[in-house]
């Protein structure tokens, strides 16, 4: 019986308390508007409101941004309605039993109608309405003007803030999560002012519902007491205009709080410190509150003026700039304390911690002021959206995640200039111009165009810059246009896809391991440390894309090194072992599939004075061979992969494997263009067509 008790209670759900608050208001609301309320529970209700009026107030003065109180607008209207509602439960009491007495509605109502009226009713109702007059004229008005100005200005500014958001991430300073973090901020702020904007016609509406209810309510008292209670003027008029304006005060005291709440809230600038942090900080100035004191003083002496009362505030404003000035813990100091003192400032501001050490950036784009247009996305520049291209192209076709590329303007540059930087050093130079248009030659126009001369950063081809109305008649010439943010992202991802090795770290490699590790979690079991080490598999994949090779195949990469890490340590040796089995991709990426690939191979003779060369190197951990052999090696092969580059086919040396990597690394900056496979890295069913053979003269070798 008692499991099934417990059964029970578990299947019954939970009922949310905290939830029910809001409807519960809801119907207190709609049941004044419509019951007639006991006087007791009215005097509860009116001190309810004036407590809900404190405590908002209190919270906005103490809110260190509007944001933290975005409640604030959904506060507001409910209070309101509360306020209104009691209003028309008060009414209908002090209509239908105010022949009974002051005491009628309450004690609240009469207490507060006694103190404002203070025996004169003609005196009470005009202090009355300077309460009004300066709840619905002076706060009401100025917060709702303000509220609609900043609701204004915040949709205005939303767009540039969100393009200044992407142009932070996109640069790298922040992360995706902090620039969704923003995205909603933004949006959260946009809603808040909005619905402050709306809100703010709540308190105005209310401030003149309070004045139609004060006239009602002692038009109508006046009239029910002296028609349906034969009473006399002067007694209807004791009795009911005690009570409309004690029931007035009591509903617009809460009403004024919250009307100056709104003001607060809608006049704050936004800082880490709340209302009163602000205040007192920047209040307290001893030089303001001394001339302050010093002016009183003067108007103190003044004939006819209340020298006392003049005297005594500025002698309590001078007390209060001395306590300030005594707790401001630099304001009396002598001048050999103070120089003593701005000494050990200066020595310690000239120590420097870690802080001051700043990392160089591993990719940035420094630019020139000129070329800041391209940058800002307010005014259409299309930079950021290039960059952001670049590195998800380059990322895709390497196999890795490229880091992000800062991009800041260097005021030490030419105005068009820009450089583009690799772990702090320059890599690549180039000169833009902002709404000019990069018209390059292809290399068989002849005509010229009309504009600046220069050479196209990426590839050295001869381009001109022109103006866009140009853009057509360059084209029908046969050029080449791209706009200016184009042309520096071309220029960015040569230089970046030369870099690859260097973007390429232990934090990256690490990231790949991770990411295989998802899919294959045996091949990494025993991979690293056990067989590897990280730093020897970071080599491997630097060693293959230094040589064009992408490591996206990471299964297979993985698969080699895990069967010959036992055995073989040295990352040159394992990229050997690598290559082979990328021999597929490396190949596809020279050829289509079904077509025969054009190949160079060297003098059987010149390879073999080579292969010697590099057996005699792995004793001596050097490569020599005769100079004047090199230089016409390396002639020979300049002069075949041109004339194979002519043909519009790709410049392609196999081979053997043994010196491969050794032909490889000579020939890189030697020939950029020409690839060196090795015989073994060539598929079997590839189709392979020798259309030129490497000599050279063969002299005395070393």
């Amino acid at each position: 019986m008692q499991l099934a008790l417990s059964d029970i209670r578990q299947s019954i759900p939970q009922v949310n308390w905290k939830s029910l608050g809001i409807p519960a208001l809801v119907l207190l609301i709609i049941a004044m508007l419509i019951l007639p309320l006991p006087t007791f529970l009215l005097d509860i209700l009116f001190t309810l409101n004036i407590m809900i009026g404190l405590i908002v107030i209190m919270i906005a003065i103490h809110t260190e941004k509007p944001l933290d109180f975005s409640s604030f607008p959904a506060v507001l209207l409910f209070a309101t309605m509360l306020r209104l509602s009691l209003n028309v439960a008060s009414t209908r009491i002090v209509l239908v039993n105010g022949h009974e007495g002051t005491d009628a509605a309450g004690k609240v109502i009469e207490a507060f109608g006694k103190f404002v009226i203070s025996g004169n009713y003609l005196v009470g109702f005009i202090i009355f309405g300077i309460l009004m007059i300066i709840n619905f004229i002076v706060v009401t008005k100025g917060a709702g003007r303000v509220s609609e100005v900043i609701a204004r200005f915040t949709l205005d500014a939303m767009p540039g803030k969100q393009m200044a958001i992407d142009a932070d991430l996109n640069s790298g300073v922040i992360d995706q999560d902090e620039a969704k973090q923003r995205r909603a901020e933004i949006a959260q702020e946009s809603d808040f002012f909005g619905s402050m904007d709306g809100a703010s016609k709540f308190v105005r509406g209310d401030a003149v519902a309070g004045l139609l209810i004060l006239i009602i309510n002692i038009i109508g008292g006046l009239t029910i007491g002296m028609t349906q209670y034969d009473m006399s003027f002067t007694e209807a008029g004791e009795i009911y205009v005690l009570l409309t304006i004690g029931d007035g005060l009591v509903a617009q005291i809460p009403s004024l709080v919250l009307s100056l709440a709104t003001a607060i809230i809608v006049t704050r600038v936004t800082t880490s410190e709340s209302m009163t942090d602000q205040t007192t900080t920047q209040l307290a100035n001893p030089s303001a509150l001394f001339i302050a004191a010093g002016i009183l003083s003067l108007l103190g002496i003044i004939p006819g003026m209340p020298s006392t009362v003049f005297i005594m505030i500025a002698v309590i404003c001078a007390g209060i700039g001395f306590l300030v000035m005594r707790s401001d813990p630099g304001s009396e100091i002598s001048a050999e304390e103070a120089l003593v003192e701005r000494e050990a400032q200066s020595n310690e501001e000239q120590e420097i911690n870690w802080d001051d050490v700043s990392q160089v950036d591993l990719v940035s784009l420094e630019i020139g002021y000129g070329l800041i247009p391209l940058v800002n996305t307010e005014t259409g520049g299309q930079l950021l959206t290039r960059v952001k291209g670049v590195r998800k192209k380059l990322s895709t076709e390497l196999g890795f995640l490229v880091q992000p590329i800062r991009i800041r303007d260097n005021l030490d540059l030419e105005p068009n200039t820009y450089h583009l930087m690799v772990n702090g050093v320059v890599r690549g130079r180039g000169e833009s111009y902002a709404g000019k248009e990069l018209a390059i030659n292809p290399g068989h126009v002849s005509t010229p165009l009309e504009g600046i001369s220069t050479k196209e950063p990426a590839f050295g081809l001869d381009a001109y810059w022109i103006e866009p109305s140009q853009r057509d008649h360059a084209r029908t010439l046969g050029y080449t246009v791209v706009d200016a943010p184009t042309a520096i992202a071309t220029h960015l991802n040569s230089i970046l896809y030369q870099a690859a090795p260097e973007l390429l770290g232990h934090d990256e490699a690490q990231q790949l391991l991770d990411k295989t590790a998802e899919r294959s979690p045996k091949l990494i079991e025993n991979l690293v440390p056990n067989k590897l080490s990280l730093a020897s598999l970071t080599r491997v994949l630097q060693n293959l894309l230094r040589d064009g090779v992408p490591i996206r195949d990471m299964r297979t990469i993985l698969e080699v090194l895990n069967e010959e890490g036992a055995k073989i340590q040295d990352p040159d040796e394992l990229t050997a072992l690598v290559r082979p089995k990328l021999g597929r991709m490396i190949v596809q990426s020279l050829v289509e599939m079904t077509e025969e690939m054009p190949v160079m191979t060297l003098d059987p003779q010149l390879e073999q004075i080579l292969h010697n060369a590099v057996q005699q190197s792995h004793q001596t951990k050097t490569l020599t061979i005769d100079p004047e052999l090199a230089e016409n090696l390396f002639k020979s092969m300049r002069h075949e992969s041109q004339k194979i580059e002519e043909q519009g086919k790709p410049a392609i040396l196999v081979v053997s494997p043994a010196i491969r990597p050794w032909l490889a690394n000579l020939a890189r900056p030697r020939i950029p263009d020409i690839t060196v496979l090795s015989y073994t890295e060539i598929p079997e069913d590839q189709a392979v067509n020798v259309v030129a053979t490497v000599t050279a003269e063969i002299g005395q070798q070393a």
